[in-house]
């Protein structure tokens, strides 16, 4: 039985193209997956979220996992890698893990062995999942051979901490092996501060979600663009309040969407979001309410 939010083109594995300035922009699909809508729009009554985001018996709303590959002229970077496949048995059938990435980048003709930059906005196992592959003789090998991958050292170090808040959340064997390689890069970035990766691809933290949550920025011939990852994981959670049971800090995501907005929209930048499986991309402006909305031009 399928899920109240498939639709015709659900399956497809390339999610949308276009371009910012003289990058190329390609979204690739790891599959969707299930998580609770209540987690997923905290304290927001079902009543109004559920107009947004239809739920199945079981109360689960259909996500994506965008991973966004930037053609820079010089580069091509990837963004998030995925779900990936090294979750259990029981943490695969409970959320509907379906491990297309692989078979999107073929679809969109894109070797691994092309990506040359990796970027993690955080370390959640849902946004870093491919950055290693488990092979069938249970060997973790890189799944982007001849990438620099770059993260925060700070996810790095909460993940290792196990936590019981989200403990869940963290599987080392996504950026262990790489930084113990050397192949990943650790960042230190602080709230509002940017630090570039390569020309026109730069990182800035909007804590919340986690203490240390990073936007990849894009500019490129006077456009910009923004993958805002778990800040705002949706269009459906364009509204300030819209938080995330999953969030860490609630309130500061609040004030962090606020900020983000500040700029964003004025600014007409392209926002990429990280968890919209058939919006992955638009451009946020204000309602005649007020609100954030979102819009496939500018």
């Amino acid at each position: 039985m399928s899920h109240p939010a498939e639709r015709a083109d659900s399956n497809e594995l390339i999610r949308g193209r276009t371009t910012v300035g003289d990058f190329e922009i390609t979204v690739l699909s790891d599959g969707f997956y299930f998580l609770d809508g209540g987690a997923m729009f905290g304290v927001v009554p079902k009543p109004l979220w559920e107009k947004r985001a239809p739920a199945d018996n079981e109360n689960r709303i259909l996500l994506g996992l965008n991973t966004v590959v930037v053609r820079t002229g010089k580069h091509i970077v990837a963004i998030e890698t995925g779900i990936g496949n090294k979750l259990s048995d029981k943490l695969r059938g409970i959320y509907g893990a379906q491990e297309k990435l692989p078979q999107a980048f073929s679809a969109a003709g894109i070797k691994p062995e092309s990506i040359d930059i990796v970027i993690n906005s955080h370390l959640h196992f849902d946004h870093c999942g491919w950055n290693t592959t488990r092979t069938p003789q249970g060997k973790i090998i890189p799944t982007f051979p001849n990438a620099r991958y770059f993260a925060h050292r700070g996810e790095v170090e909460h993940g290792h901490m196990q936590l019981e808040r989200d403990a869940i959340s963290y599987i080392s064997e996504n950026y262990d092996p790489l930084i113990e390689s050397g192949q990943m890069t650790l960042l230190d970035v602080k709230r509002g501060e940017a630090q570039e990766i390569v020309p026109g691809v730069s990182v800035e933290c909007f804590p919340g979600h986690t203490s240390q949550l990073m936007a990849v920025h894009l500019d490129s011939a006077g456009r910009h663009a923004c993958y805002i990852s778990d800040l705002i994981p949706t269009s459906a959670h364009l509204d300030i309040t819209w938080v995330m049971g999953y969030d860490l800090d609630p309130l500061t995501c609040i004030e962090e969407r606020k900020r983000f907005y500040s700029r964003a929209i004025p600014e007409k930048w392209l926002v990429l979001f990280t968890h919209d499986h058939h919006n992955p991309f638009g451009y946020v402006t204000l309602n005649e309410k007020g609100k954030p909305a979102l819009r496939s031009k500018c």
